[in-house]
């Protein structure tokens, strides 16, 4: 049983793909609820806050994704892209008899949402992206068109997690002993300035909830000819945002488009042009021995591309707005709660 807020409350949702885990907020059932989907490494209850600040009369609902949080543990086809996890809310939502609600994705969360929007568009009234993995993925691509690095996209998925990171999370490492223990990721690359936030423990705790091996995070690999030796296996979480398996630009083209929502930090670690994560900036900045040089392994222009893709999306017919928290990191949501929560309330009135 996870830490829940006073307000929020657990329920386990059967259904012929999973049995998942929800928290909600309760509301009106005569108001379109919002549905809140986390990030990689995390679970629903991160979003706790955030439900409990809707207006009143708001539905509240958070999903736990296969894999982390209270679900169930079942192996994720990276093949599929994110359409293992995009399923599974389609099918959690159709067991709860919601046929259409406002969507809020965060990190991973906002891919496997452009995921279900290019399959269940009429599911969504409108959609917001929070610091989202680029829509063509993590890490191997380049430019604004998102070009793929090489065919069998090197340096991106399973094989790109470290090592202790994952052995510590195995461990329910809820320690600061050494930098690649969980909490300190947490402080170092989810928020910018970690001192004076709440809630830390919950958020460790909800990261040690991820479920560790080849089918779950961070998945397989194989060895590559290209820097820095391996390409994403077929299975587990990392291989399912690697460019080859994932690509959901397509969402420009769909007939029915909700209003998107993009917020952002201005000094996320993660998801930026320039991501710590990004194996090709670690070689640049010497961390990786190696690199061949911005000519062969260039860092992926993350930020860019998301741009590049809303845009496409507006000149289609859509329409999105972009907010940029300054001094903030992968986690708006956290680390100004009030400005976010505003942004979400004024975008889905």
């Amino acid at each position: 049983m996870k830490t829940l807020f006073d307000g929020i409350r657990q329920s386990h949702v059967a259904t012929p793909r999973l049995k998942a885990s929800v928290l909600e907020r309760p509301g009106s059932s005569e108001n379109t609820p919002v549905v809140f989907i986390h990030g990689n490494v995390s679970s629903s209850i991160f979003w706790q806050p955030t439900m409990l600040a809707l207006p009143d009369g708001i539905r509240g609902i958070a999903i736990d994704l296969r894999g982390f949080g209270d679900s169930e543990t079942l192996p994720v086809d990276a093949r599929r892209g994110l359409g293992d996890f995009a399923d599974d809310v389609s099918s959690v939502l159709e067991a709860m008899g919601i046929a259409r609600a406002h969507f809020v994705g965060w990190s991973m969360g906002g891919g496997v949402l452009m995921q279900l929007l290019l399959s269940h568009s009429s599911l969504f009234e409108t959609l917001t992206l929070v610091a989202p993995v680029s829509p063509y993925g993590f890490g191997g691509t380049v430019g604004a068109e998102g070009r793929q690095l090489s065919a069998d996209s090197a340096g991106t998925g399973g094989g790109g997690a470290n090592p202790e990171f994952v052995a510590l999370l195995e461990a329910h490492d809820a320690s600061d002993g050494s930098p690649t223990t969980p909490r300190n990721v947490y402080r170092g690359t989810y928020v910018k300035n970690f001192a004076g936030l709440p809630h830390e423990d919950i958020w460790i705790e909800s990261m040690l909830t991820t479920r560790t091996g080849l089918d779950n995070y961070p998945g397989d690999s194989v060895a590559s000819d290209n820097w820095p030796g391996f390409a994403p296996g077929t299975r587990g979480v990392l291989n399912t945002m690697a460019p080859g398996n994932f690509d959901v630009s397509g969402i420009v083209s769909i007939d029915e488009k909700p209003p998107v929502l993009w917020i952002h930090g201005a000094d996320d670690a993660i998801v930026s042009n320039d991501s710590l994560f990004d194996l090709n900036t670690l070689g640049k900045l010497g961390a990786i021995p190696g690199w061949p040089g911005d000519e062969i392994a260039p860092s992926q222009p993350m930020i860019t591309q998301t741009r590049a893709v809303l845009d496409a999306y507006a000149a289609n017919g859509g329409r999105y707005s972009e907010e940029e928290f300054a001094d903030c990191g992968h986690s708006p949501h956290l680390e100004y709660p009030e400005k976010f929560s505003a942004a979400l309330h004024a975008h889905i009135d």
